[in-house]
C-alpha cells in the first residue's frame, strides 16, 4: 500500500476525520526515506483504523509552518482533526508502531 501523499488542498479533508498519522519529510533527507518504507508497512498493517499521509515540507511550506515543522523526519497524529502527539526523528518499526498503539 502506498502512504497518499497530501497537499494544502487535500490535507484539511484528509485529517478532519478518524486517527491519522502524518509523515512531514523532503526527498533531500536521508532519515526520511530510510523511514518511507517503515510508514508503508504500518500503513498496510493498521489499514482501517488508522490513516497514514505524507507531505513533502519543501512543496508544502505552508502546512509544515502550521504545524511548527521545523526538522524532519517528523510525525503528526491528529484525531478528528485535532494534534494529539507529535515526534520528531527516525524511528525503528517497533518504536514507531508502540507510538502509533498508544493512540489507538
Amino acid at each position: 500500500m502506498k502512504v497518499q501523499e497530501l497537499t494544502n488542498g487535500k490535507f484539511e479533508e484528509f485529517t478532519k476525520s478518524g486517527t491519522v498519522i502524518i509523515d512531514f519529510f523532503a526527498d533531500w533527507c536521508m532519515p526520511c526515506m530510510m523511514m518511507s518504507p517503515v510508514i508503508d508497512t504500518l500503513a498496510k498493517k493498521y489499514e482501517g483504523k488508522i490513516k497514514f499521509g505524507k507531505v513533502d515540507i519543501s512543496e508544502n511550506q505552508e502546512i509544515a509552518g502550521k504545524y511548527g515543522v521545523s526538522s524532519i523526519p517528523n510525525f503528526l497524529v491528529l484525531k478528528d482533526g485535532k494534534v494529539i502527539d507529535q515526534f520528531v526523528g527516525s524511528l525503528g518499526e517497533e518504536d514507531l508502531e508502540n507510538k502509533i498503539k498508544s493512540v489507538l
